[in-house]
């Protein structure tokens, strides 16, 4: 049985100097749940405890090649030579601008940060900077970072269709309430609401960000149709279309979820996979918009395109871009969906995957969600129940049904063996579990 018991004497000492003793809020899973990391390699993990795991969730999708990569690592140790920031320009500034060129039409002009979180505040800047107009619009369910702007949404928990739509509210507290007039939603897949609130406020708004598959609402994808109507209603309106790839970029497919839709972004932002796990962000787009930037627009910082991400880039893209990698990846997810499937089917467990084999969501129904409102209103008791029992079993996914699965080049043939059988162990732990607490009984 997964013991944690240096985790938790860890979480009570780091209680003391950070709040809810982790870094970031999304790291803290409970008192008694919060695991520290001892080190990664390849598609695993281990804790303090010396539990080892198979990882899907991957630092929430950096790691697109494993942990410790060999080739990254050593091209990364080759930026320290460099000496780190200068606040000067270097040669290899070019050289990842270009490849992501190459990779991703619609990255006509490429500027660099440090996280998704400033790449798409920058990229909103600009498309202000350029339309002269300040809201934006964005997708219900959709993830945007931390920036003030992006942190209102809708609450869906006691809401049925027919009725009002509830307020926008602010996402936590210190949320400066005048950033809500320039806050606008409307839900994914529905083009016709998209356009209604364009025709009405088309004066104001500056663009529309979201994420064809939502990363943060178990990879709800968009239809393909409803991404022609978007492109085609953005350019009526002269409002300009961000396709937010922090996620999805170099991930789902080389060119990112604009090669899989057949889709061009007027801007695009990425992060997460761009470095495997070394932190770089990228704001992208058209150059005549992009131009903007130096001409009227301030975009930098201190850190931005520092030389040890940048050359964790060039290598990360270069395996991206002239190896089978993502083809690999994508192998291993349908096998993995396949053999998951094969599982559930024999208990009679209904399910469905969304978004792709390399960012994917599972879903205890036959048909997933079409948008978060239908995903607020699903059943994902058993999801929520399965997740720690396999957890227990050292199969590491996101206890939140929200997060998708991550896959990396290092899962291999040995991980889908023992997924499968551990998977296979966790539901026939959850059936009972499940049962007993629907029922109100104990085991």
């Amino acid at each position: 049985m997964r013991k944690l018991t240096r985790s938790n004497e860890h979480f009570k000492k780091a209680l003391s100097k950070l709040p809810l003793g982790v870094a970031s809020n999304f790291r803290y899973w409970g008192d008694e749940q919060t695991i520290y990391v001892d080190h990664g390699k390849g598609g695993r993990m281990w804790d303090i405890d010396g539990n080892e795991y198979i990882d899907y969730r991957l630092g929430y999708g950096p790691i697109i090649l494993g942990y410790a990569d060999e080739r990254v690592d050593a091209a990364a140790r080759e930026g320290m030579n460099v000496g780190g920031v200068f606040a000067l320009a270097t040669e290899r500034e070019y050289e990842v601008a270009a490849r992501i060129s190459k990779m991703v039409p619609a990255a006509e002009l490429v500027r660099f940060s440090n996280s998704g979180t400033e790449a798409v505040m920058a990229a909103m800047r600009v498309a202000r900077a350029f339309t002269g107009k300040d809201g934006h619009v964005f997708m219900e369910g959709g993830y945007h970072g931390m920036s003030n702007v992006v942190m209102w949404a809708r609450e869906f928990d006691d809401w049925r269709p027919g009725q009002p739509e509830p307020p926008i509210e602010p996402y936590g507290e210190g949320i400066p309430a005048v950033t809500r007039q320039l806050f606008h939603l409307v839900p994914m897949n529905d083009a016709n609401a998209l356009e209604d609130l364009l025709r009405k406020k088309q004066n104001e708004i500056s663009s529309f960000v979201m994420e064809p598959i939502m990363g943060n609402c178990c990879a709800i994808a968009a239809d393909a149709q409803y991404m022609k109507d978007v492109r085609e209603i953005c350019d009526r309106y002269d409002v300009l279309l961000i396709i937010d790839e922090v996620k999805t970029g170099f991930r789902v497919a080389k060119g990112g979820v604009q090669e899989l839709y057949g889709v061009k972004a007027d801007l695009c932002t990425f992060a997460k996979a761009i470095a495997n796990g070394y932190p770089l962000s990228v704001v992208a787009g058209r150059e005549d918009i992009m131009r903007r930037i130096g001409d009227g627009v301030a975009h930098g910082g201190t850190f931005t395109a520092h030389g040890v991400a940048l050359a964790a880039a060039a290598k990360t893209l270069e395996i991206l871009d002239e190896t089978s990698a993502l083809a690999d990846i994508e192998a291993y997810g349908l096998k993995l969906q396949d053999g998951l499937s094969k599982i559930l089917a024999e208990r009679d467990i209904a399910h469905s995957y969304t978004g792709a084999p390399a960012l994917m969501g599972l879903f205890f129904a036959e048909q997933p969600p079409a948008d978060y409102r239908e995903w607020v209103h699903s059943d994902y008791e058993f999801y929520d129940t399965l997740a720690p029992a396999l957890h227990d079993e050292g199969v590491l996914v996101e206890p939140d049904s929200r997060e998708p699965w991550f896959l990396c080049e290092s899962h291999n043939v040995e991980c889908l063996a023992e997924t499968l059988d551990k998977f296979e162990r966790a539901v026939d732990i959850t059936l009972p579990k499940l049962k007993a607490i629907r029922t109100g009984t104990s085991q």
